[in-house]
């Protein structure tokens, strides 16, 4: 795993948590790389790569083919985004991170919520992945 970090590192997870929690949602290698931007950042790829013009907690770019058979992506994590979803949502930060990153993984492993049980399978297993690390129903 590879961390750029292009806000403060105050607050946010260590390296050891997140590996942890991309590590539970992987099967298999992966070569990922976790970066934690500011707002105009999250902003500016969300419009860039998703034509939504407004900073979003996780984006996630995976590279078929790149990783000889493994999994190989970027997952972006919008520091101010995640913060305020924690605090509006009454959950603990380091549950919506380990949440996210996890989210982010099943997004490179090929899973996605755009239909509604596609949406029901990938929150299956962030709930049982989150679970299995020691933290609540993320849905809830």
């Amino acid at each position: 795993m590879t961390l750029q970090y292009a806000v403060p590192r105050a607050g946010l997870p260590a390296r050891a948590s997140l590996e942890r929690w991309a590590n539970a949602a992987a099967s298999g290698r992966t070569r990922v790389t976790v970066r934690f931007v500011g707002a105009a950042e999250g902003r500016a790829l969300n419009r860039a790569y998703r034509g939504r013009d407004h900073a979003t907690n996780v984006l996630t770019f995976s590279y078929p083919g790149a990783g000889g058979g493994g999994l190989v992506g970027d997952i972006a994590l919008c520091a101010p985004v995640v913060a305020r979803e924690a605090r509006e949502q009454g959950k603990a930060l380091r549950a919506h991170y380990a949440h996210l990153v996890v989210h982010g993984m099943l997004h490179l492993a090929g899973y996605d919520h755009a239909r509604t049980r596609q949406a029901r399978e990938m929150e299956a297993l962030e709930t049982g992945i989150l679970r299995r690390l020691g933290f609540a129903d993320p849905y809830r």
